[in-house]
């Protein structure tokens, strides 16, 4: 790992996993139903503070972003053999996380699947996800950038649940009680 590698078009560089992930989203997205692709993104019953906490870290993942796409993998590494493992372990995650919020009747919180270990399976998968790209090209930068992103998704995450439990009520109470946020230790 390098704090900054050196950044070129090429063939070969991070834009690869970044562009399987996001192909394979926007799928899922045009596919889901148009009520759940709402519901992912509702906003409703934030307050202004965790709206405007949520989107501080954008401008840190889209600066590392560019970072990964104009940075080639760096596959003579072993650091890079890790971030293939975390990233099919993530975007395996993310996919099945979505496939078990789209499978969720609107009118019932999503406890299904890895719902039953985390609150927040998408996010935390997410974070694996981008986390193992920032691993793949070998930048300390990157991974410092996406990392900050990371820590201020915990204000979209504290929104979300928020609206979830105006929304859903003592459903999402009760399985909040007994589901951690993150994962099964955390």
């Amino acid at each position: 790992m390098s704090l900054f590698p050196p950044l070129h078009m090429g063939w070969f560089n991070g834009w690869i996993p970044i562009l399987v992930f996001y192909t394979v989203f926007i799928i899922l997205l045009k596919v889901f139903p148009k009520d759940t692709v709402a519901r992912l993104y509702d906003f409703s019953n934030w307050t202004k503070q965790q709206e405007n906490l949520g989107r501080i870290g954008l401008p840190f993942a889209l600066v590392g972003m560019v970072l990964i796409l104009f940075t080639p993998l760096k596959v003579s590494l072993p650091i890079f053999w890790t971030g293939v493992v975390l990233y099919l372990i993530g975007f395996a995650g993310f996919v099945i996380s979505l496939q078990n919020f789209n499978s969720t009747p609107l009118s019932e919180p999503v406890v299904k699947g890895l719902y039953r270990i985390s609150r927040n399976p998408q996010w935390v998968t997410f974070a694996i996800t981008i986390i193992a790209t920032s691993l793949m090209v070998g930048s300390w930068t990157a991974f410092l950038l996406l990392l900050v992103r990371v820590v201020m998704n915990h204000f979209r995450i504290l929104g979300e649940e928020r609206a979830l439990e105006i929304q859903y009520g003592e459903s999402y109470l009760v399985y909040k009680k007994s589901i951690p946020r993150y994962l099964l230790f955390f």
